[in-house]
């Protein structure tokens, strides 16, 4: 578009101001999807390993809180019940499609999926915003074979995670013990794929209760 000649610089003060909230935004699009929710964060159990940054937590497991249940449609139209899997080590992660950090972290979970399926490990994504459509879209792109829930209109596995994965803490990804309590956490983008490749193998490890 052309800029007409007699257009007259705004006040350094306003071009100040914009540059500001450009910057702010940048920022939080590149530490996440949406801003956190600390609140409901930090009210998960005293941890045994709090990295530096505070974005991943393990957790002991005589300092773990009770088992985690919860259900939903899938977004092949199936239901999924966590109770199901008691005995298996179940990794959930929670995402949307439009979220930068999911999208960079997609491969590394179906590669894991992929890697811990001979172990029982249950990898089962939750989708906090999307319509089906739009999550068989996502998952086709990046070739996802484990299944999601679709929890934008029900809230419902949000709701169940209250206190260990804030609803505004998009990727967060969650992993629980063979009872269905949760044993680690990662909020945001997974640092890297050894990072939960080593959370797992910790639950893994333990002995059946």
């Amino acid at each position: 578009m052309r800029t007409p000649t007699t257009l007259t610089r705004p006040p350094r003060r306003t071009v100040t101001a914009a540059a500001v909230a450009v910057f702010g935004a940048l920022v939080l699009l590149l530490a996440g999807c949406t801003a956190q929710t600390p609140g409901l964060l930090s009210s998960s159990p005293s941890p045994g390993y709090l990295s530096a940054d505070e974005t991943v937590r393990e957790i002991p497991a005589d300092q773990r809180d009770d088992p985690v249940t919860f259900t939903g449609t899938t977004d092949t139209g199936e239901q999924a019940d966590s109770t199901a899997w008691a005995g298996s080590v179940v990794v959930v992660n929670f995402w949307y499609a439009a979220c930068p950090p999911c999208r960079a972290e997609a491969s590394d979970l179906e590669a894991l999926a992929q890697t811990y399926q001979p172990d029982g490990v249950v990898f089962i994504g939750v989708n906090v915003r999307d319509s089906a459509d739009t999550a068989a879209a996502f998952e086709n792109q990046f070739g996802i074979t484990y299944p999601s829930i679709l929890d934008a209109t029900t809230g419902t596995v949000q709701a169940a995670f209250a206190g260990k994965a804030a609803p505004g803490a998009v990727p967060t990804t969650i992993v629980l013990d063979r009872t269905g309590r949760m044993a680690a956490r990662i909020i945001g983008q997974l640092p890297t794929r050894t990072t939960l490749a080593a959370l797992i193998d910790t639950v893994l490890a333990e002995t059946s209760p």
